[in-house]
């Protein structure tokens, strides 16, 4: 494991040592968490990629069945 300083606002550093009393855990392991949290990286929850399904086809197979694909959104490729 990797030891890594931060400066936090005291207000924040509060809630944090709050939060690892409530949860009855260290303060370096709630900063653990609330990390992977925001990465998206908890370990009860699938990771959310933003960008999936960004350049949707709405096609099934788009790999497989590219030149048919483009034969009917453009035509044939003699037609150009």
């Amino acid at each position: 494991m990797k030891r890594t300083t931060i400066s936090l606002p005291d207000d924040v550093a509060a809630l944090r040592r709050r939060e690892a009393r409530r949860r009855d855990t260290s303060v370096s392991e709630v900063t653990r968490q609330a990390l992977l949290a925001y990465f998206g990286l908890a370990q009860d929850r699938p990771r959310h990629i933003p960008f999936a399904a960004l350049g949707s086809s709405g096609y099934e197979h788009t790999a497989r069945d590219v030149e048919e694909i483009l034969a009917e959104q453009w035509g044939p490729a003699g037609n150009r």
